[in-house]
């Protein structure tokens, strides 16, 4: 079955999508993202992640491709057409195309829009949460603006790789003063002593992600005691339990970092209860 993929107005097949040459996001990685999931034929928190998208194209001067709810019905039709039920949908606004230019260009170029879609295997997902993965702390060199969510991830592909070659499925980024931020690709948290959930304060050195924000909710719900602070890597490993958040993986236990067991080297219990409420809190859009 072939997939498709929205570039620029046109529906395409996925295999024959593709953007200018000159686009500033390959060139420039003049661009900003979303990923959202979807889960038994809904999209989740799509609300956030269009506010946070929002935000993001605010921060970096490029104006909204099209109003909310153009956007939103061609997120549905990408979704229809690839048949998804339960997988991810993505999509990416660049500047435009333009000549080859740091500065920006004519206020008359259009912002490019390219949205993808495609089905993930809950098993997958399932079998993680039953083992856990292993994570791999790795210095934090990115620039100072994270929480904008451009596509200039540069520094995740490489501590990821570096992540992979340490037997490790998610790199841990940790800061000059040996405080953990958050993961590769995701928001990571820890559970101390004392049973409190703790994660780092959203701030520009961290990604806001969206997970992490239904997550407190979540925890709200559950009586689950929540604090934003700095955390170091040796808190980390004394932890109770270790996990990392993010769109597609919800609420994924870590259960060793750096050759490291964490706990008793087994997935933890409120990582599981905040993954069964997850979706009775989140916000479903249907497709």
């Amino acid at each position: 079955m072939p997939r498709f993929a929205y570039v620029n107005g046109r529906y395409v097949r996925h295999a024959d999508a593709a953007v200018h040459i000159e686009d500033r996001g390959f060139v420039f990685a003049d661009a900003v993202y979303e990923v959202c999931q979807v889960q038994a034929g809904f999209i989740v928190d799509l609300t956030r992640h269009l506010d946070r998208l929002d935000r993001s194209l605010a921060e970096i001067r490029i104006r909204p491709p099209m109003p909310r709810s153009a956007l939103t019905a061609i997120l549905r039709e990408v979704l229809r057409r690839n048949h998804v039920v339960n997988g991810m949908v993505y999509l990416q606004v660049t500047r435009g195309t333009a000549r080859r230019d740091h500065v920006f260009p004519a206020p008359d170029v259009r912002p490019s829009l390219v949205v993808t879609a495609k089905s993930l295997d809950p098993a997958v997902n399932a079998a993680k949460y039953a083992a856990g993965i292993k994570g791999a702390t790795v210095p934090d060199n990115r620039w100072g603006r994270v929480d904008i969510k451009t596509v200039g991830l540069l520094p995740n592909v490489l501590a990821r790789q570096q992540a992979k070659e340490m037997g490790a499925q998610e790199a841990i980024f940790v800061d000059a003063e040996g405080n953990v931020t958050e993961g590769g690709a995701t928001n990571l948290w820890i559970v101390d002593k004392a049973g409190t959930l703790v994660t780092r304060p959203a701030g520009h050195d961290i990604l806001k992600g969206i997970t992490r924000t239904t997550l407190m909710d979540v925890a709200a719900k559950l009586g689950l005691a929540v604090e934003e602070r700095r955390f170091s890597v040796a808190e980390m490993l004394e932890a109770r339990e270790v996990f990392v958040t993010g769109a597609t993986t919800i609420c994924l236990p870590v259960v060793s970092i750096d050759g490291r067991t964490i706990a008793n080297g087994h997935p933890g219990m409120t990582a599981q209860k905040i993954r069964e409420a997850f979706f009775a809190v989140a916000e479903k859009t249907a497709i």
